[in-house]
C-alpha cells in the first residue's frame, strides 16, 4: 500500500464483490463517520466550504455557470473521500485532498461527472415539472426556489444518487473501468436497498438541517455524508 495517504487503497485486479449487509449498518456508518471526521473537524469544514463557495461563485455565471459546476462541483467533493480515506489510515484530512483526483484516470473522472450530472438532470427535471423552474436558467438558486419544491428536488437527486453512491469509490479506489463502476454500484445497490435508503434519509436529514442554518450546518452534513458513503463502501464491498 501505497504511503501517500491520498493515493487508493490496494485492489483485486477484478474489483469487489458487493455483499448483502443489515438495516441497521446505516447507523454504523454515520458512527464510523464521526470516528474519522474526528482526525481532522476544521480541516473537513474548510474542505466543505471550498466546495461550497465553488457552487456560489459558479451560480454568479448564467448558465455557463451552471454547466460547468456539473463538472467541477463532483470532482472537488471528491475531496471529502479522499480526506476520509486519509482520516481511515490513521493520517489527517489535508487541504491537498480537495484536488486529489486531479491524479485519476480520465475514465475515472468522466465516471464521477457522468454520475454527478445524472443526479442533476433528476433535479433539472422535477423542478420544472413540480415547480416550474428551469434549474439551468439564471437565478435559479436554492434561496428563490419555494420551500416545499425545493425539499421536493432535493429528494429526487438524493433518490436518483443511491443508485451511484458507489461509482467515484468503483473508479477512483478500486480502479474499475467506466461502465464497471456504475455495474459495481449498480449491483451494491439492488443487495443493499434497504440500509441505502436509510442511509440516503438520514443525509437528507442531515441536508435539511444545513440549509434551514442558513448553509453553516453544510460544514458539517457535507463532511458526515461523505464519511458515511465511504464507511459504506467499505462495509458492502468488504474492504480492510
Amino acid at each position: 500500500m501505497s504511503a501517500d495517504p491520498g493515493s487508493p487503497p490496494e485492489r483485486p485486479p477484478r474489483g469487489r464483490d458487493a455483499r448483502t449487509v443489515g438495516l441497521a449498518r446505516a447507523f454504523e456508518w454515520y458512527a464510523e463517520a464521526m470516528r474519522l471526521w474526528r482526525r481532522g473537524p476544521l480541516t473537513f469544514s474548510a474542505l466543505a466550504l471550498a466546495i461550497l463557495a465553488a457552487n456560489v461563485a459558479l451560480e454568479l455565471l448564467p448558465r455557463a455557470g451552471v454547466v460547468a459546476a456539473q463538472l467541477v462541483l463532483p470532482l472537488l467533493e471528491c475531496g471529502l473521500l479522499y480526506a476520509s480515506l486519509a482520516a481511515d489510515r490513521g493520517d489527517r484530512p489535508r487541504l491537498r485532498h480537495l484536488v486529489a483526483i486531479v491524479g485519476a484516470r480520465p475514465a475515472a473522472i468522466a465516471a464521477v461527472v457522468v454520475a454527478g450530472s445524472l443526479v442533476f438532470a433528476a433535479e433539472a427535471i422535477v423542478a420544472l415539472e413540480a415547480g416550474g423552474v428551469d434549474l439551468l436558467a439564471p437565478g435559479s438558486s436554492a434561496s428563490e426556489i419555494a420551500p416545499g419544491s425545493l425539499l421536493v428536488i432535493y429528494a429526487a437527486g438524493m433518490l436518483t444518487s443511491l443508485p451511484l453512491t458507489f461509482v467515484p469509490f468503483a473508479a477512483l479506489f478500486d480502479g474499475l473501468g467506466f461502465r464497471d463502476a456504475f455495474a459495481a454500484s449498480f449491483e451494491a445497490f439492488t443487495r443493499n436497498a434497504l440500509p441505502l435508503v436509510a442511509w440516503g434519509a438520514l443525509s437528507f436529514a442531515l441536508l435539511i438541517v444545513g440549509l434551514l442554518s442558513s448553509g453553516v450546518g453544510l460544514l458539517l452534513a457535507l463532511p458526515w455524508t461523505a464519511a458515511a458513503s465511504y464507511a459504506a463502501w467499505k462495509d458492502i464491498f468488504g474492504v480492510r
